[in-house]
């Protein structure tokens, strides 16, 4: 997080050193965020008529993804458009009724395939899911030994990330003591945890103070010009103008807007393209009487 890669690559499917100088696997002693030519090798995201129907209620309805490596892309829509079910797809939290997604390349309908993506991908989830009854070192060392860093890199990772979270001097309280901003930072330390290709994030700025914000903010920016994915969903329109480099926009499950942000600006706000293509703008809105006297 210091900016400087402290790994040294030995070629393909060599060793690479880390900072501590012992040798690992290829990948696993990288440092934290790795240049940006290996990870715009292939694309991020594809997805082909991916479908997940609850009973009768279709969530999302043959949608057809594309999101380039590299790229900071916002995935927005109204409450209940299918925003987080079609995260949840493509994190292996929930299996589609139909439809083909590829992730970094690979088929995730090939369980050899999936599991060697999950080890490239990073996640935040709308509800963060954190282990409350650990401290933010304790989890942390957790998630890494799950992705099966070695206790050297794992260390040093840890070491970076609450610094940089600003959660360095709070790292002896349990997570359930934490504070919602706190809580996110968190929960985005671990998703960096492994040195993700490519990042989930769900809401990640709902609730968060400004100071929290900017530095999940500036985290994220860092990423995405290292040569990470950031897929992202928020309702807040004027973070996703700020950050994003590519927008989709999802209505009744259905993916109804895909381009880059330069084009948006071309001609408009995102508000105001996110409001014609809901159809929120023909909309006549309500009115409350007891307020109009």
């Amino acid at each position: 997080m210091d900016g400087v890669d402290h790994s040294v690559n030995a070629g393909e499917g060599g060793a690479q050193l880390s900072s501590t100088g012992s040798a690992m696997p290829n990948g696993a002693g990288a440092g934290l965020l790795p240049g940006p030519a290996a990870r715009r090798a292939a694309g991020a995201i594809e997805t082909r008529g991916l479908t997940r129907r609850f009973g009768p209620v279709c969530a999302v309805d043959g949608i057809d993804l594309r999101v380039e490596a590299g790229t900071f892309y916002g995935f927005l829509g109204p409450n209940g458009a299918g925003k987080s079910t079609t995260i949840k797809m493509l994190t292996g939290l929930l299996a589609p009724t139909s439809g083909t997604m590829r992730l970094l390349g690979q088929d995730l309908s090939q369980p050899t395939a999936a599991r060697a993506v999950k080890r490239r991908v990073g996640v935040v989830p709308e509800n963060l899911a954190l282990f409350e009854n650990l401290t933010a070192r304790e989890y942390l060392t957790f998630i890494g030994r799950m992705y099966g860093l070695a206790p050297a890199v794992i260390g040093e990772r840890t070491d970076g990330l609450l610094a940089v979270m600003s959660l360095d001097r709070e790292e002896g309280k349990l997570a359930l003591e934490y504070s919602h901003g706190m809580r996110k930072k968190l929960a985005l330390a671990a998703a960096l945890m492994p040195n993700p290709d490519l990042l989930f994030l769900d809401e990640p700025f709902e609730g968060v103070d400004a100071v929290s914000s900017r530095v999940l903010r500036d985290t994220l920016k860092r990423c995405v010009e290292r040569g990470a994915t950031v897929f992202l969903t928020s309702h807040v329109l004027e973070i996703v103008e700020r950050l994003c480099t590519h927008v989709g926009i999802i209505a009744h499950g259905q993916l109804v807007f895909q381009d880059s942000m330069a084009t948006v600006r071309q001609n408009g706000s995102l508000e105001e393209r996110f409001l014609e293509v809901v159809g929120a703008d023909q909309v006549e809105p309500q009115r409350l009487s007891w307020l109009e006297g």
